[in-house]
């Protein structure tokens, strides 16, 4: 039978002692590795190198680029890790104009601010200034916006509920039909209070009612289609469509 070989207490533990060290060596090792990384993220974080250098602005048509970043309370000095996103968005959401935000970190020092614009639907004149009507019903009348886009001018309508009917309808139109319009002119009477005159940049007029309106304009280019451009005269968009030359 083959002897097993046996090994001393003393020849172990010279042994034990080498893996020991080497074990308290990596423990070590790995606590100055996280260490030195926190003190690292530390400094970092208090330098140049953690603050916004460029902040990216889309979606904006109708407020300024200038505008949008301050509204965001952002600056270069602003750390990209520390800023507060649900703030940023809530204090630009505050805005008329603006309908949501999205704020996104691009990396190392890139922040980007996308907004959805409410639409400019129409334009009323106060005061010998024309301001742009909102789809959510909003009047703006700063002066200070990048573009204001285009839209029918809204005449005679001072009655805020009739107003928001209009805009209500003047929404859901498609752009093709939308841009066809130059002035819509509320013109009530004691039958009718919803009652509305259109006039279009093909030189048509439209008799029509704010009551599903916008449906019922879905039939405008193909009416007009069928007519003269030559003669001029008003288009009935009621019960049934029907045309009015003018003579």
């Amino acid at each position: 039978m083959e002897k097993k070989k046996i090994v001393s207490i003393e020849d172990r533990i010279p042994k034990l002692k080498e893996a020991r060290k080497k074990k308290a060596n990596r423990r070590l090792l790995f606590y100055l590795s996280i260490f030195f990384l926190l003190i690292s993220i530390i400094i970092y974080l208090q330098s140049p190198l953690s603050y916004i250098k460029n902040i990216e602005v889309n979606g904006n048509d109708v407020i300024k680029k200038e505008d949008v970043v301050k509204l965001s309370g952002l600056t270069t000095s602003s750390n990209i890790w520390v800023m507060n996103k649900q703030s940023i968005i809530d204090s630009m959401e505050s805005h008329p104009i603006i309908e949501t935000v999205e704020v996104e970190r691009k990396l190392p020092q890139t922040v980007q601010l996308k907004i959805k614009e409410y639409n400019i639907v129409g334009y009323i004149k106060s005061d010998l200034e024309f301001h742009p009507v909102l789809e959510n019903g909003m009047i703006i009348t700063t002066s200070n916006l990048n573009n204001i886009g285009d839209g029918p001018l809204l005449n005679n309508f001072n009655d805020e509920q009739y107003l928001q009917r209009m805009v209500s309808e003047l929404s859901k139109l498609p752009p093709d039909i939308f841009d066809l319009i130059s002035e819509i002119s509320w013109e009530p009477t004691d039958k009718n209070k919803y009652k509305i005159m259109l006039f279009m940049n093909d030189g048509f007029m439209v008799d029509a009612t704010i009551r599903n309106f916008a449906s019922k304009m879905a039939a405008y280019p193909s009416i007009v289609s069928q007519l003269d451009p030559k003669e001029k005269g008003i288009v009935h968009m009621g019960v049934g469509a029907y045309f009015e030359k003018i003579e």
